[in-house]
């Protein structure tokens, strides 16, 4: 339900009147009430009624896409294909898109969801991966719940869904029912979440590497602390254990999901295994950073090492040589997040769905070059001073 003037009164041990003046700036308080009052306002989340809801109000136009990063061509497509799917056809009518830009940080997601709370706002699509901070999840159910409680529909796209307790975890496959969210509020709009198969695309890929017999295969994963890097790494190193080949650490770098972190990450990878044959980016975007490092150490592509991607972004085709990555419906993802936002299609069962992750082999990847194997072997683990570690994830 929505917070009300007499709950902050009672948070705060003050007169509804009292709450009024304060909110009004309109009578003299004292400076402590004036802080037990604005401190009340905070916690509970009070929407305080006045000029944003005379715009908004109970039916308002505004839906909220929240992105990692505006610049990234990854939420770019995600958030024009959510935008493509506000006209004014079917119910509801035309709504105002406000795309908000996180930076990745799990404050300002929070705080962009505060103020469209405030707003009224009539949808929320919050796309890409969720820092891995059960403190931050717990925020967030809590924020999600209240703005489904006031009657917002809210879709996460390309994250985990949220389980009770506010926790992410593994989104079952379409059609697969979930367990219900405890304790809804009459009339809520249950939220709804489109997942990518991340794990299971990243197993794919590195099982491609595999059987074109690649053993020495770097891995540059994104930045930590995030759900889509756990995934991915995660898949990775399901490959490899499923192929008998030795997990090492060290030829995992983390980084940012740009160009100069693929770029970085590949020198790292190549200072700490010159014999490197492969590699596996955390993204298209920093496998074209991963490309022009090998071609700077005058290395050829795929002939001497392989490079594979992930997303399948629109300039991936285009590289030279077009890059082998995993394909991610982002254009149908985004489109189906925004029909969902408006009401205009119906919810998967349980509300999750997973979206499947497709192999795209292009000519970026090709067989280990024979030096290679004969220098260290097809088989399992990998010689040389950093031969060893564990296997699997």
């Amino acid at each position: 339900m929505a917070v009300t003037l007499a709950d902050v009164a009672a948070r705060a041990g003050v007169s509804a009147a009292t709450v009024s003046r304060v909110l009004s700036g309109s009578y003299p308080v004292t400076e402590g009430t004036r802080g037990r009052v604005l401190r009340a306002v905070a916690e509970l989340e009070y929407v305080v009624d006045g000029p944003a809801s005379a715009l908004a109000g109970a039916g308002s136009d505004l839906v909220g896409i929240l992105v990692n990063d505006i610049a990234d061509p990854f939420f770019g497509v995600l958030a024009g294909a959510v935008q493509g799917e506000l006209g004014g056809a079917g119910p509801g009518g035309e709504k105002l898109a406000v795309v908000c830009s996180t930076g990745g940080s799990a404050a300002r997601e929070l705080d962009h969801l505060t103020h469209l709370q405030r707003q009224r706002a009539a949808a929320v699509v919050l796309t890409g991966g969720a820092p891995e901070d059960p403190g931050h999840a717990r925020a967030l159910a809590t924020k999600v719940a209240r703005l489904a409680a006031a009657g917002t529909r809210v879709v996460l796209c390309g994250r985990p869904p949220q389980e009770p307790g506010g926790t992410a975890g593994a989104a079952p496959a379409e059609g697969d029912a979930a367990p219900p969210t405890a304790g809804r509020a009459r009339g809520a709009v249950p939220p709804v979440t489109l997942a990518f198969d991340n794990r299971g695309g990243a197993r794919r890929l590195t099982a491609h590497l595999l059987a074109l017999g690649h053993r020495r295969i770097g891995c540059v994963a994104g930045p930590a602390g995030r759900t889509t890097t756990t995934e991915r790494l995660a898949g990775h190193r399901d490959a490899l254990a499923a192929h008998g080949v030795v997990d090492v650490p060290a030829l995992t770098v983390p980084g940012a999901y740009d160009r100069s972190s693929g770029y970085d990450a590949a020198l790292e990878l190549l200072r700490r295994e010159p014999r490197l044959t492969a590699v596996v980016a955390a993204n298209d975007t920093a496998a074209l950073g991963v490309c022009a490092a090998l071609r700077a150490r005058g290395l050829r592509i795929p002939e001497d090492v392989s490079v594979a991607g992930f997303d399948d972004l629109p300039f991936s085709v285009d590289a030279a040589p077009a890059l082998t990555t995993v394909r991610l419906p982002l254009r149908e993802a985004g489109a189906r997040a925004g029909r969902l936002a408006l009401g205009r299609a119906v919810a998967p069962p349980g509300g999750v769905a997973t979206l499947p992750a497709e192999l795209l082999v292009r000519e970026s990847t090709g067989p280990v070059r024979p030096a290679a194997v004969s220098a260290g072997g097809a088989g399992g683990a990998v010689s040389g001073p950093i031969g060893s570690g564990r296997v699997g994830a």
